[in-house]
């Protein structure tokens, strides 16, 4: 078939249809493609994406002021001490550690989170890894 056929075939076929069924399907593909961009356009500008970045605590420990050669003469350094928001949490009642975004972790209350540095500290102290948290 060439090219000149398919032209007259198509030119036969929008020819045999009703003018008013031309009309409505245009008005519906136009009216489905603006709908289309319009869903697009909102992922793009960040509506309805379904997730949301948040931030996560870092382990780290304060170096005592000493190690830095800045304390006064005659003053002890305090010790080092690890801020909430270790490598591993566990609930003070509890017997199992949680990585900090694991769904255990979050319903332990924040008065109850004991932070370890590492899961080797958490073992130590007597706790076992949670078998539901990924990546433990």
């Amino acid at each position: 078939m060439t090219i000149a056929g398919l032209r007259e075939r198509g030119k036969a076929l929008l020819q045999g249809l009703p003018r008013d069924a031309l009309v409505v399907g245009i008005l519906v593909l136009s009216s489905s493609a603006s709908f289309g961009l319009g869903v697009l356009a909102g992922r793009d500008a960040g509506q309805g994406s379904g997730f949301s970045i948040t931030e996560l605590p870092l382990a780290s420990t304060t170096l005592p002021a000493a190690a830095a050669g800045v304390l006064p003469a005659g003053t002890s350094p305090a010790p080092a001490q690890l801020p909430a928001g270790g490598q591993v949490v566990a609930a003070k009642s509890g017997t199992k550690y949680y990585l900090p975004w694991c769904a255990g972790a979050a319903r332990i209350a924040d008065a109850n989170k004991v932070w370890f540095a590492s899961a080797d500290d958490a073992e130590a102290a007597g706790y076992a890894p949670a078998a539901n948290c990924p990546g433990l």
